[in-house]
């Protein structure tokens, strides 16, 4: 290990690192001996980066929400409605399969006094908050609706990435019906408010 490699290294880095590992290995390989060996640096050299791995993992979390908030929101802008809940989904299910350790940091809601996370938490449901406001939905009730879609989405693509879908049957089809039911789904919420 050179002097400047070690001199390079940053918390961005070693976030970096985690959540390679984390895509690659699961979310539960990206331990701060793992990560360092990855950095090619001994473990308490990441102790200058982040203070223990419950602090690396909320920084993995963190990136990796606002990378899934920066896809969805993305994918909805210029879509209204229907259009717009198929582009997130496909978003969503996309971001999962391509980055699946980074994607299981995503799901755990930030602690009530972690502001940075909370923000980043937020910046990934108001675009489906912008969305179901569309069917002329707000307050509680979309709120309740936002539950609904991330509950179906993450339903799906964790069996996915578990490898849980082992019959021969287009998983495309299956995300479709998926997503048209969560379109149906709101639009009876919609009708029942109006």
């Amino acid at each position: 290990m050179s002097p400047t490699r070690a001199k390079g290294l940053d918390p961005g880095a070693v976030v970096a690192a985690a959540g390679g590992i984390a895509d690659a290995e699961g979310l539960e390989a990206a331990t701060i001996s793992r990560v360092a060996a990855e950095l090619g640096v001994r473990p308490p050299s990441l102790y200058n980066h982040v203070e223990n791995h419950a602090a690396l993992m909320r920084l993995v979390a963190i990136e990796s929400v606002g990378e899934l908030a920066a896809a969805i929101t993305g994918a909805a802008v210029g879509r209204s409605r229907e259009d717009a809940i198929l582009a997130v989904a496909v978003a969503y299910r996309a971001y999962a399969l391509a980055h699946p350790g980074r994607y299981a940091a995503t799901v755990r809601a930030p602690a009530p006094d972690d502001e940075e996370a909370r923000r980043a938490a937020v910046g990934a449901v108001n675009p489906i908050v912008a969305i179901i406001g569309g069917w002329g939905i707000e307050g509680d009730d979309a709120i309740h609706l936002v539950r609904v879609v991330r509950s179906a989405l993450h339903g799906f693509v964790n069996i996915e990435t578990s490898g849980g879908f082992g019959m021969r049957l287009d998983l495309d089809r299956s995300f479709d019906l998926l997503v048209d039911s969560l379109v149906a789904a709101i639009a009876a919420q919609a009708e029942k408010a109006s």
